[in-house]
C-alpha cells in the first residue's frame, strides 16, 4: 500500500553538534569525528579526527547525510560510532522502517528537498526541514522486502569494488616488487653473499616473486609443474647484481634514459570533429583503480583522443594530486574515444605491452615529479606531458615487462568483469527502484524472479 508521509513518521534525524577546535584530535584519541562529507568513500567514512567531547553521535547502520554546502546530500552508512559535527546529521529508520530504505527515499527525492533548503549559495538543511518533508512510502511489510532487495545488491556492488581494490594493490605490489625496490634481485644477491649456489639464489629469487616458501615451492613443484616452470622462468630474467646510475642502483644491464623510451605520451589519434564516439569526463575518472565510471557517447569538438590499451593521467590540480587516472579497456575493437582536454595520454613504445603504462602512472616517483611539473597559476596548474618524456627513468627490460603483463592482464580482466556486473547490477537498482517504491511494480513479482533464477 502506497501512501504519503512526513519523513520524521518513518525515521529519525540527529543533527550533528561540533565539538570546540582544542577538543579535537589527529591522534586516534576518543571518537571518531565526522564534520563534513571529506572522508567520506563509497560506502563508509574513513575518518582523519577524533574526540572525547562529542555532542551528537551516528551509531553503527546510520545514515549519513550531509546537511551544509554544496555537498549537502551527500550520503555514507556508520560502519561504527561517530561524533558528528554540524555539517551532518544522522537518519536511522523507526517504527519498522529499515535505513537502506530511507536511504532509496530520500534519494528517489533528492532534488526536490535541496530546492526547498534555505541559503541559494550555501544550501542548509535543518532538522524541521527534514521531519517535515513530505514522501510517498510504502507499508512496513513491503519497506522490509524492498530493504532486502536493495541490501543484496548493494551488498555485491560494494563486495565487488572490494575485490577490485585488493586487486589493484596486489597488481601494485608485485611493479613496485620487481621495478622499484628490486626484490628479486636483491634475494639473488642475499642468496650468494651467504655462500649460495647459483641454484640457492634462482630459488630465494622464486621465492621473492612468489612469497611462497621453500617447502610451498617443492609441493608447486610436485602439484603443479607447468605453474612451477613458469615461476622458474621468470626468477631467471633478473640479473644477480646492482650496477650505479644516475637514479642509484639499478639492476645489473638494465639502462636509465628519458621516459619517453619506454612510454609515448600523446600519441596521434584520428577522430574527425562532429564524429558520434565514447566519450569520459573527468568526474568519472577514477582517483584509484583503473575502472572508468559512466562512459557516454558525443559529438566529437575539443579533447584528447584514446583507444583501448592507453592510460588516461588527468594533468590539473587537484585531479592529479587526487590520483585520478583510468585504463582504456572500455572501446570496441579499433574505436577511438575522447574525453576532457586535462587528460595526458600515455602508450607504451612498440614492443612493450599495454598495462606497463597504467602502473607507471601509478608509480609514486612518477605522480610525484608529475606533481612537481605542473606550471600555471594558482588553481589551474597542469602537469607538463614533454617535462614526463623527458623524465630520466629505468627501461625495464621487455622481456621482463612481458612476464609481468601475463600477470597484470589476470588483474587487469577480473577487476573489468566486476566492474561490468557491478554497473549491471546498479542499472538493475536503478530501473525497478523507482516502479517499487511508487508501487506500480510489487516487490513479490521481484522476488518470485529472483527465486525462479536460483
Amino acid at each position: 500500500m502506497k501512501f504519503n508521509t512526513r519523513l520524521g513518521e518513518i525515521a529519525e534525524v540527529i543533527m550533528g553538534q561540533s565539538p570546540k577546535g582544542d577538543e579535537v584530535n589527529n591522534s586516534g584519541s576518543g571518537c571518531p569525528l565526522l564534520n563534513g562529507p571529506t572522508e567520506f568513500t563509497r560506502r563508509h567514512p574513513e575518518p582523519v579526527q577524533y574526540t572525547e567531547n562529542g555532542r551528537r553521535f551516528a551509531e553503527k547502520g546510520d545514515l549519513l547525510f550531509c546537511v551544509r554546502g554544496s555537498t549537502t546530500g551527500r550520503m555514507n552508512y556508520a560502519d561504527q560510532r561517530y561524533a558528528i559535527g554540524r555539517g551532518i546529521g544522522a537518519i536511522r529508520g523507526k517504527n519498522g522502517y529499515p535505513t537502506p530504505y530511507l536511504r532509496a527515499i530520500i534519494e528517489q527525492n533528492l532534488d526536490r528537498l535541496l530546492q526547498a533548503v534555505t541559503g541559494s549559495t550555501f544550501p542548509n538543511v535543518g532538522r524541521d526541514t527534514l521531519n517535515n518533508f513530505e514522501v510517498a512510502s510504502v507499508d512496513q511489510d513491503a519497506a522490509s522486502l524492498i530493504n532486502q532487495f536493495l541490501v543484496s545488491l548493494e551488498d555485491k556492488i560494494y563486495l565487488n569494488s572490494q575485490i577490485n581494490q585488493t586487486l589493484e594493490q596486489m597488481a601494485q605490489t608485485i611493479f613496485k616488487s620487481w621495478f622499484v625496490d628490486f626484490e628479486p634481485v636483491k634475494a639473488k644477491m642475499a642468496a650468494l653473499q651467504a655462500g649460495g649456489s647459483e641454484q640457492d639464489a634462482l630459488l630465494a629469487a622464486m621465492q621473492a616473486i612468489s612469497g611462497k616458501d621453500e617447502d610451498h615451492l617443492s609441493r608447486l613443484q610436485a602439484e603443479q609443474p607447468e605453474q612451477y616452470a613458469e615461476l622458474k622462468a621468470t626468477a631467471e630474467l633478473f640479473p644477480s647484481a646492482m650496477q650505479d646510475s644516475e637514479l642509484g642502483e639499478i639492476p645489473e644491464g638494465w639502462s636509465v634514459r628519458p621516459l619517453a623510451d619506454l612510454i609515448e605520451f600523446n600519441p596521434r589519434r584520428i577522430l574527425k570533429k562532429g564524429t558520434l564516439a565514447p566519450y569520459l569526463d573527468m568526474k568519472n575518472v577514477p582517483t584509484s583503480g583503473h575502472l572508468a565510471e559512466e562512459i557516454v557517447y558525443r559529438g566529437m569538438s575539443s579533447g584528447t583522443k584514446f583507444i583501448n590499451g592507453d592510460t588516461l593521467l588527468a594533468r590539473i590540480t587537484p585531479c592529479l594530486e587526487n590520483g585520478k587516472t583510468a585504463y582504456v579497456d572500455f572501446l570496441y575493437e579499433g574505436q577511438v574515444g575522447w574525453g576532457s582536454t586535462e587528460y595526458i595520454v600515455m602508450r607504451p613504445q612498440k614492443g612493450y605491452p599495454e598495462s606497463i603504462g597504467y602502473f607507471v602512472a601509478r608509480d609514486a616517483n612518477f605522480r610525484q615529479y608529475a606533481i612537481q611539473s605542473m606550471t600555471g597559476t594558482s588553481g589551474r596548474q597542469r602537469a607538463n606531458a614533454k617535462a614526463l618524456a623527458e623524465l630520466p627513468w629505468i627501461i625495464y627490460p621487455k622481456d621482463v615487462v612481458d612476464a609481468f603483463d601475463r600477470i597484470a592482464q589476470l588483474y587487469l580482466r577480473l577487476a573489468r568483469k566486476h566492474g561490468d556486473e557491478s554497473k549491471s547490477l546498479s542499472q538493475i537498482r536503478d530501473t525497478l527502484l523507482p516502479k517499487l517504491l511508487s508501487g506500480e511494480l510489487a516487490i513479490s513479482s521481484v522476488t518470485e524472479a529472483e527465486e525462479a533464477e536460483a
